[in-house]
């Protein structure tokens, strides 16, 4: 692997500033940041409840930063964006500044999927030549989970989402 002059740079100044850091410090910088808040989901499909850990994004800045920066998602956890109200089918999520590949389910009112689409990461720094990825019908709620998850368990648009904790979404049949 070949480092270039500002990789290089930015990894010498960053090994030169945790060398000055107690040790404590050190072990709470170098942590992984804990989630916010984290609830119960199952997807409930034809394969069989799956179930997941999510991190709620409910304020408008959680619902900005979402994933972004992220390097890893682990299998079985995602993030629940939350909406007061009835999102219009134009309303559209982007991956600027994503670092991995996601699905995204948009759920509506019900908690039915409406809508399933797969997000590359954008990998140019302008924001407005990332792609936008609209549910092209209107939701409540969207759930985005690694690439791939939603076809590797069969789940599709009107299997039902639940989540306990909340008292919320569909119940399953």
């Amino acid at each position: 692997m070949t480092l270039t002059r500002r990789q290089l740079l930015k990894t010498a100044a960053g090994v030169s500033l945790a060398a000055c850091l107690p040790l404590p410090l050190l072990a709470a910088w170098a942590a992984e940041p804990a989630p916010a808040n984290t609830l119960p989901l199952a997807i409930h499909s034809e394969g069989g409840p799956h179930r997941l850990d999510v991190e709620v994004a409910e304020t408008a800045s959680q619902r900005q930063r979402g994933l972004m920066g992220r390097e890893h998602l682990p299998e079985t956890r995602g993030m629940l964006f939350r909406f007061e109200r009835e999102q219009p089918a134009g309303n559209a999520f982007w991956m600027y500044r994503t670092l991995i590949p996601l699905d995204i389910a948009y759920i509506d009112g019900e908690g039915r999927i409406v809508a399933i689409n797969t997000m590359p990461p954008c990998e140019s720094d302008a924001p407005q030549e990332c792609p936008s990825y609209p549910a092209g019908t209107a939701y409540h709620a969207a759930l985005e989970v690694n690439a791939g998850y939603f076809a590797e368990r069969g789940i599709q648009v009107g299997d039902c989402v639940s989540v306990p904790a909340l008292a919320g979404f569909c119940r399953p049949e």
